[in-house]
């Protein structure tokens, strides 16, 4: 299955193709891991993802970060919401040099939260 719905990887192949069933896969934590360490490995693992993959977790970074500013979830602390600015720069560091216009988002986001 694939996180936060019930398609399954072989749903996503047999509508998309095996490239984004893949892409898909690549992006996909494993959730039988806890969650600090799902958040580690997505940091040290991102440079080691395909280049199509990194442009996804930059778009998904991008949007989680500009959501959070815009709504921060009822019982998030100031400090949890700076923590995970942190580590979304840690894991789209990780994503650098494919594309610069999704960079220069970021770029623009951490300066303005970090």
């Amino acid at each position: 299955m694939t996180p936060d719905t019930d398609t399954t990887f072989e749903e996503l192949e047999r509508e998309f193709g095996k490239e984004i069933r893949d892409i898909v896969d690549e992006c996909t934590d494993d959730k039988t891991l806890p969650k600090d360490e799902r958040k580690r490995l997505q940091a040290v693992n991102a440079p080691h993802k395909s280049d199509k993959a990194k442009l996804v977790k930059m778009a998904d970074k991008i949007y989680n970060l500009r959501d959070l500013k815009r709504a921060v979830p009822v019982g998030w602390t100031n400090e949890r919401v700076a923590e995970y600015f942190r580590w979304g720069k840690q894991v789209t560091d990780g994503c650098r040099g494919i594309n610069m216009k999704l960079e220069a988002i970021l770029d623009d986001i951490y300066a303005a939260n970090l």
